[in-house]
């Protein structure tokens, strides 16, 4: 299952790892890091449910890209308990070029494969991704 545009395949605990996300809820949030060896996306972390939104900011490396999926739990305007799962696509700007390179051109193929993100979010900084943000979008 390589993509096409960047020969980057997809190791099937990353699949998984999201169903579990997704149906069961055991985890909080997942990072996704690309080996480039390997040339393919493996899982790096998994957040446990008690987790919050500032452990998942900080396991984002500060200089390396990622993609990530993140549970976010929120309260509706009517008071409905809701969530919705975001994809986000880290990229900050002090990540080596060829990094921002492959993780750009792999992450619509990986993100087909992770069927159920109903989000999307680029960051380049922590700023990009705060809580207010987060909250913006879901709704």
């Amino acid at each position: 299952m390589a993509n096409a545009a960047s020969g980057m395949a997809v190791h099937d605990d990353c699949m998984l790892k999201f169903l579990e996300l997704k149906a069961k809820r055991t985890y909080r949030f997942i990072v996704y890091k690309i080996e480039e060896q390997q040339k393919q996306v493996v899982v790096e972390k998994l957040g446990e449910p008690g987790q919050s939104h500032d452990d998942f900011a900080a396991s984002l490396p500060a200089d390396e890209c990622r993609y990530a999926i993140f549970d976010f739990d929120f309260v509706t305007a009517e008071n409905c308990q809701k969530s919705k799962i975001f994809f986000i696509a880290w990229s900050p700007d002090t990540a080596r070029v060829r990094s921002k390179m492959i993780y750009a051109s792999s992450k619509d193929r990986f993100k087909r494969e992770l069927d159920g993100i109903q989000v999307e979010l680029q960051a380049t900084d922590p700023t990009e991704m705060d809580l207010d943000i987060f909250k913006s979008r879901a709704n």
